[in-house]
């Protein structure tokens, strides 16, 4: 990729991701033992920041870790990926943000966060350099594990500059402060998040449509939804709704991460100039390839896999 691409700039949250794999959830009171646990570099933030690198497009990081060992893992990751780390601040007062994951073997997950650095210690205010590469970005995408502040002050800095805000709304679960929204050009939730975001049902398509429009009426112009194994919709303010089926994978390991991975990869296909409808299918063949991989980091596709996949279908 030419240097001189807008790059995408990703702002949020870093974390270990503690892998357990189980074949159910523990009842109450019961200890399990799992088949298998291991330690990866993950968090919504650096999953995104990690997937543009992956996809060849100039990507930055802007976020916290901890000064431990799961601060270097995470960054170690993100280097080997080709992201660039100017904007990652180590924090000595608090631990690297980490997940627990628990994996069951039909390849669904729950997932338990402890926020460390994603959390605590942010600056009140962020400096001029970390706002100038938000200000110079072709694109930026916020999720919701790092303070609604900082978020705030980032899509803030990016609305004036022009640049397209991109919100994922995975992460807290308190409702989206209405100053953030007025920022952002796409709201990107699952159908649970876009459930809580409205206070409203979200099972048919029919239902989601309604609960889009009242995503609409607190501001936001483009919500686009992943539908799991119904693939995804982007919904603009007027215009008739773009859905897009999930291109199958041959085997499903590992769904953690394919949001992630939808979201980063529709992104960096909307700052390289393509349609919303060549985004969303770029998309859903990065989440295809995703989800046939353990890991959220490990299992971002390259370009090369996910061109040769839309080549196929």
């Amino acid at each position: 990729m030419d240097k001189n691409t807008p790059p995408l700039v990703v702002v949020g949250s870093a974390n270990a991701d503690i892998y357990v794999e189980i074949d159910r959830l523990p009842k109450e009171g019961e200890t399990l033992s799992a088949k298998n646990g291991q330690t990866l570099a993950g968090g919504k933030g650096a999953n995104q920041a990690a997937c543009g690198g992956k996809l060849c497009h100039p990507t930055y990081f802007l976020g916290q870790v901890g000064d431990d060992a799961n601060g270097k893992l995470i960054t170690d990751a993100l280097k080997n990926d080709g992201v660039c780390l100017d904007y990652v601040r180590f924090v000595g007062d608090v631990p690297t943000g980490h997940a627990v994951v628990m994996l069951q073997s039909d390849g669904q997950n729950c997932i338990i966060i402890v926020g460390g650095a994603n959390m605590n210690s942010w600056p009140d205010k962020l400096s001029d350099d970390d706002l100038m590469v938000v200000r110079n970005a072709g694109i930026v995408l916020l999720q919701r594990e790092i303070p609604d502040g900082i978020n705030i002050q980032v899509a803030k800095a990016a609305k004036q500059a022009g640049v397209p805000v991109i919100l994922d709304a995975g992460g807290m679960d308190a409702p989206i402060p209405s100053e953030l929204l007025n920022f952002v050009d796409i709201l990107s939730p699952n159908e649970t998040e876009l459930g809580r975001i409205t206070g409203m049902p979200t099972e048919s398509f029919e239902q989601i449509s309604l609960a889009v429009k009242k995503c609409h009426e607190m501001g936001v112009k483009q919500v686009l939804v992943k539908l799991g194994v119904k693939g995804s919709a982007l919904f603009e303010e007027g215009e008739i709704p773009i859905q897009q089926p999930i291109i199958s994978a041959e085997r499903v390991l590992d769904t953690t991460g394919a949001g992630d991975t939808f979201t980063a990869a529709f992104a960096v296909a909307l700052v390289e100039g393509n349609s919303k409808e060549e985004c969303m299918r770029f998309a859903a063949a990065a989440a295809s390839l995703c989800v046939q991989v353990k890991g959220a980091i490990p299992s971002m596709p390259d370009r090369i896999s996910v061109l040769n996949l839309l080549q196929t279908v």
